[in-house]
């Protein structure tokens, strides 16, 4: 049975319950990946679920059709045609439905040249535009590459716009954990949703954190990957009532960024449709390192599987507060601390391990200040690293650091020097000294990437995502730590094994908010900074575009669950936002991933038996589904308030209802989990003890 058409349900109903630290408060909009590929055409599905299963290799695909200047691609579940006036993409599913893939390109290419094939490739080129294009089936999936013989931009696939675009249609984004919005919708057409007249440098330092995108109407769907997503963005913007997304490339001769590919897919139309596809391009690519992986290299990561993770602050860091968390009944947790320069003690650390618990610092690699007035210990670099090692714009300006201070550090200024100096190095053996066995590195994984024109030490945003990887796999590799980085872009997934922020759809108003320190809180008092532990009742708009439950959609779990454990953004852990507290616990568990606390000497007995109860629910379905695939997702109701998740092989299913009635025998703000080989599923009703 396929899944039920989401763009045919009317649109649901809203509920008003419904630091960026470093790297949210940058570039507003986060990156996609590293790699990516296409989109599943004909998803199965089995018992309403999207299936990932991979379906069996397709047969090779054949030549391309030209008809003048149409050609046509055979794809997995129909065809794709390509209109070389224009670069519009139109699909044809195996039922004879017509889908719009892509509309025709922003820009004026000009009349193009003749359409050439020469086996599974068809080509042509746009003289006058300086552009040349490829485009071949390829795994059941329309593979096109736009080559560009000079710098220029090209405004292209553009989804969800034109006349063939139906009002019941739908986008997936991959914002935090990922967003499913009705393209119609008058919410997420205005301006209070923070995504029309956004934009998103696929490679990093924003909003998103997969490297896809999606449409759906009527059953069936499209899905967007690019595969090498530097140089390319994704903005969003309402025309006539619909709300509709471009893709943009910057093609650059500095950036080798001069070739572009998109890949495009016919899908099941589920609402996590392009995220299996994802999932599939990386399994087919080698590009997947699992937690099992990860844990045969380094055991101590399997401590993780079950726990809930925490910052400490004040007196919550000590050798008794630790004690107490475990009498409290907390078996498993990851625990971390701000590199404020009160680290835990050797005495601390060492109960910490002796209980079971991961713990480690909040690390940073980014700031450089002047070290008789940097505001923080990690700011602060030997010899004239500051300001020798900041990165510099093309008119030699240095780029000026988080929140104005200092400057942003060069990746590349570090691995230059790192074989004779070993700076990073020796940070690294300070910050874990006390015998911590984790780190935390902020922004590393998040994805912002420079390009630095400093004369010393230049480099690309290639180079950047490259030296980063390097550092964060000696990390995890050489110093064997149980590594974490900041909202984990999927690039980053092979080295991690933990990320703090992924599941927060972040946008412009929450940084808005965040900044607003007299609502959201300071940096004050060290013990328990009000940026942590003051709960904030979020604007109406803001809570529905962040948290409404029936706008979320599990795309980065459905691409990356069995790959690196995820949670919300530090700053906001789960008792900054009470409104919120029912619905992100149900989610937790729906989603098979920790809720983030924040701990200190008022709130250690409160919130440390709250997150003790939490975690003792939460642990037998993690320890058994956490290594696990996300393997189905659906929606249970028109409304989209009772939603239904599958792990494994069955190895663990979710049903969640964030709704205000009974679903059936579940009461409303309770979630049922079912373990493979247990008669009865464990309820949590958070709101009821």
């Amino acid at each position: 049975m396929a899944p039920m058409d989401r763009s045919e349900t009317p649109r649901p109903s809203r509920r008003g319950n419904g630091r960026r630290h470093r790297a949210g408060k940058r570039n507003r909009n986060l990156t996609l990946g590293i790699a990516a590929g296409a989109v599943l055409a004909a998803t199965t599905a089995t018992a309403g679920y999207a299936s990932l299963a991979s379906p069996d290799s397709p047969s090779p695909s054949p030549a391309p059709r030209a008809h003048g200047r149409t050609v046509d691609f055979s794809v997995r579940g129909g065809t794709a045609r390509v209109d070389t006036s224009t670069l519009r993409v139109t699909g044809r599913t195996g039922d004879g439905r017509t889908l719009p893939v892509s509309d025709a390109a922003a820009d004026e290419l000009g009349a193009p040249g003749t359409v050439t094939v020469e086996g599974s490739t068809a080509s042509w080129s746009y003289p006058s535009a300086g552009l040349r294009v490829s485009a071949a089936s390829e795994k059941g999936r329309l593979r096109m590459t736009v080559r560009a013989d000079a710098d220029r931009t090209l405004a292209w696939p553009v989804t969800g716009k034109g006349a063939g675009t139906s009002r019941k249609a739908s986008l997936q984004i991959p914002r935090g954990e990922g967003l499913s919005v009705p393209v119609a919708d008058a919410f997420w057409n205005g301006k209070k949703a923070g995504l029309a007249g956004s934009e998103a440098d696929l490679a990093g330092g924003g909003a998103l954190t997969l490297p896809l995108w999606g449409y759906a109407s009527g059953g069936h769907g499209v899905s967007y990957l690019v595969p090498e997503n530097i140089g390319t963005s994704l903005g969003f913007a309402s025309t006539g009532g619909k709300l509709h997304a471009t893709a943009t490339h910057d093609f650059s001769g500095r950036e080798k960024t001069r070739a572009y590919t998109v890949t495009f897919a016919l899908t099941s139309g589920s609402p996590v449709a392009p995220a299996e596809d994802y999932r599939r391009w990386l399994d087919e690519h080698g590009q997947v390192r699992t937690l099992k992986e990860k844990i045969a290299r380094n055991p101590e990561i399997r401590k993780l599987l079950g726990a809930e993770h925490a910052y400490l602050w004040g007196g919550a860091r000590n050798e008794k507060a630790v004690r107490k968390l475990r009498r409290q009944g907390s078996t498993r947790l990851w625990l971390g601390y701000d590199a404020d320069g009160r680290p835990m003690s050797e005495r601390a650390v060492a109960t910490a391990k002796k209980q079971g618990y991961v713990v480690g610092p909040y690390d940073s690699y980014d700031n450089g200040q002047d070290p008789a007035s940097a505001d923080t210990p990690v700011a602060k670099w030997p010899g004239t690293v500051y300001p020798d090692y900041c990165v510099r714009n093309r008119a030699g300006k240095i780029k000026t650091g988080f929140g104005g201070r200092g400057c942003y550090l060069s990746s590349q200024a570090f691995a230059k020097s790192e074989p004779g100096k070993h700076y990073l190095a020796t940070h690294t053996e300070k910050m874990t000294a006390n015998g911590v066995n984790s780190v935390f590195v902020d922004v590393d994984a998040a994805g912002e990437l420079f390009s630095d024109f400093t004369p010393s030490h230049p480099m690309t945003k290639k180079q950047d995502r490259a030296n980063r990887m390097d550092r964060m796999r000696v990390l995890a590799g050489r110093d064997r730590l149980v590594l974490g980085s900041e909202s984990a872009v999927s690039w980053a997934a092979p080295v991690l094994a933990f990320n703090h922020g992924s599941q927060t759809p972040v946008n412009d108003a929450l940084w808005k908010l965040q900044n607003d320190k007299k609502t959201w809180g300071a940096y004050y008092p060290a013990s328990a900074p009000g940026h942590f532990f003051k709960p904030v009742r979020l604007p109406a708009a803001l809570a529905e575009a962040l948290y409404d439950p029936a706008y979320r959609v599990p795309l980065y779990q459905t691409a990356l669950h069995d790959s690196l454990i995820s949670t919300d953004r530090w700053e906001m852990p789960y008792g900054k936002l009470p409104e919120q507290k029912t619905d992100r616990a149900l989610m937790s568990v729906l989603y098979n991933t920790p809720l983030n606390f924040a701990l200190g000497d008022k709130n250690l007995d409160s919130a440390g038996k709250e997150m003790a109860a939490l975690q003792r629910y939460f642990a037998p379905l993690h320890k058994a589904a956490g290594t696990e695939r996300m393997t189905g997702f659906r929606h249970l109701t028109r409304d989209h308030r009772v939603q239904r998740s599958v792990f494994g092989d069955g190895t663990l299913r979710v049903t969640a209802n964030f709704g205000s009635t009974p679903y059936g025998s579940l009461p409303a703000g309770c979630v049922d989990a079912e373990l493979k080989g247990e008669d009865q599923p464990r309820r949590l009703c958070p709101d009821r003890g």
